[in-house]
């Protein structure tokens, strides 16, 4: 996934409202600091990483001074690349002011899906070559699901259910509701039909249960690995995910006997921002 790309539908007008929201909340009724600067002024700028990352976020960053106007920017890298510290992936060309009003907008975003395309490509890089394929979680920041599931994928992971809206995911406390798993998921078919049915299951029994309705994929919650092995041959024709607060090492040692998905929120929950900076001259 890269810039050049077709950005997945989800994120739809999502960038130009989230874009603007942040402007707004930290331009208020003006830049006062910029107003120093004469208001003819240009400059150009250069954006570097201080810090080993993977490229993400630069349509964001585009709408921030396409919002802005009077700027325009050189990208020396893609989203999903590999960057190294100390190396520069932009260029800014324009308006002083504008450039200055929109430089903490627009590294904000980047310093954030940076973070988690990071983050994702080191859990891609992880179950490299194995039958593993690693999904996101909706415990992504609040307003930023868009932005930070798409970085998933420039991070080389994929993404599970977008929202609520696309997939049953029938959890311990759904299927507590419904009085048993095997209820859950008849009303789930009956509900919605066409729809993808994802349920979770918390030991062997229940994976039994579950598999006898043949769901299109059963979570695993926090099976241990003895547990795990057990549950290859109990899924039948139901995809298997696992889940539940794994590490990278628990990555490199899930069983390769058949294609798995683990789902982890540390892809956009547990993530630091990347270290950047934007210089003028």
């Amino acid at each position: 996934m890269d810039k050049d790309s077709t950005l997945p539908d989800y994120v739809g007008d999502h960038l130009t409202r989230a874009v603007a929201f942040a402007l707004e909340e930290d331009l208020g009724d003006g830049d006062l600091t910029a107003g120093l600067i004469a208001a003819d002024d240009t400059a150009t700028a250069t954006i570097l990483t201080r810090e080993d990352a993977v490229l993400c976020g630069t349509p964001w960053a585009e709408e921030v001074f396409r919002q802005l106007g009077g700027v325009s920017l050189e990208w020396h890298a893609k989203d999903g690349d590999r960057l190294t510290a100390g190396d520069v992936f932009c260029t800014l060309t324009g308006n002083t002011r504008r450039i200055l009003t929109g430089e903490r907008t627009a590294l904000n975003f980047l310093q954030t899906m940076m973070a988690t395309a990071t983050t994702a490509r080191r859990y891609a890089d992880a179950v490299a070559g194995t039958r593993v394929t690693v999904l996101d979680t909706r415990k992504t920041l609040p307003a930023l699901r868009a932005a930070q599931k798409y970085a998933v994928l420039c991070g080389g992971c994929q993404n599970h259910r977008v929202g609520l809206y696309d997939a049953f995911l029938i959890k311990e406390n759904h299927i507590t509701a419904c009085g048993s798993i095997t209820a859950a998921i008849r009303a789930a078919r009956e509900q919605g039909p066409g729809k993808k049915i994802i349920i979770e299951v918390e030991n062997l029994d229940e994976l039994r249960e579950a598999a006898a309705l043949a769901p299109d994929q059963i979570m695993l919650d926090n099976f241990t690995p003895e547990m795990l092995k057990t549950a290859l041959d109990l899924a039948g024709q139901s995809a298997l995910e696992v889940s539940g607060n794994r590490t990278l090492d628990d990555v490199k040692n899930l069983p390769g006997a058949r294609d798995l998905f683990l789902s982890s929120g540390a892809l956009t929950k547990h993530v630091q921002a990347i270290d950047l900076s934007l210089r003028l001259g």
